[in-house]
């Protein structure tokens, strides 16, 4: 089965030219919303995803229609390569899975991708470790004693719920969380200790 998807991000554009396009290529069921392509909730093209079936294409009128990111387009393209179905874009002609070269471009443009990833996260790694090396720990700053002894009291208490506690104290949740994780472990070692 060809299937089309359609999507633009505000409610005032218009899909008309996408459903015309995709009608034209042969799409037997267009899925078509209006909704940003940086969201992750996208629901016609998850119930889309859902519906694919091995031998099924899935055509769009462009890339950024499906994806606003190289990210998300490489994840998506593999979802649909593991329903067995294909992919075809009508503006970007060499995306088309459903023949030899297509699939040759998209495996050297994802190695592309995933090789300028990778340098991304050396570069961090080098970046982090000179700074370590002059003596720079990064991170956040750690919360002052008063304001986490204050937060564990609230929280001892029983009386306010985390986010109350993060309203007064300006100690964040995952802070919060993490000295109570600390402070068990600590007491399950001095319980230990006395045993």
């Amino acid at each position: 089965m060809v299937l089309g998807y359609a999507r633009c991000s505000t409610e005032e554009q218009n899909l008309d030219w996408q459903e015309d396009a995709l009608k034209k290529a042969g799409c037997e069921r267009i899925y078509a919303e209006k909704v940003s392509g940086t969201k992750a909730d996208r629901p016609e093209l998850m119930r889309l995803l859902d519906t694919l079936r091995e031998g099924d294409l899935l055509v769009v009128c462009e890339l950024t229609r499906l994806s606003r990111s190289t990210k998300d387009l490489f994840a998506l393209v593999e979802r649909i390569s593991e329903a067995k179905a294909d992919i075809r874009s009508l503006k970007e002609t060499w995306l088309d899975t459903t023949t030899p070269q297509g699939r040759l471009m998209f495996t050297i443009t994802a190695g592309i991708s995933q090789f300028e990833r990778d340098l991304t996260v050396q570069r961090t790694k080098d970046g982090l470790a000179a700074a370590r090396a002059r003596g720079h720990l990064g991170g956040r700053p750690k919360k002052e004693g008063k304001d986490v002894k204050q937060a564990l009291a609230l929280y001892d208490s029983g009386d306010y719920t985390v986010k109350q506690i993060q309203e007064m104290t300006g100690v964040s949740r995952t802070t919060l969380y993490a000295y109570i994780k600390e402070r068990k472990s600590f007491n399950q070692e001095v319980s230990n200790g006395k045993e």
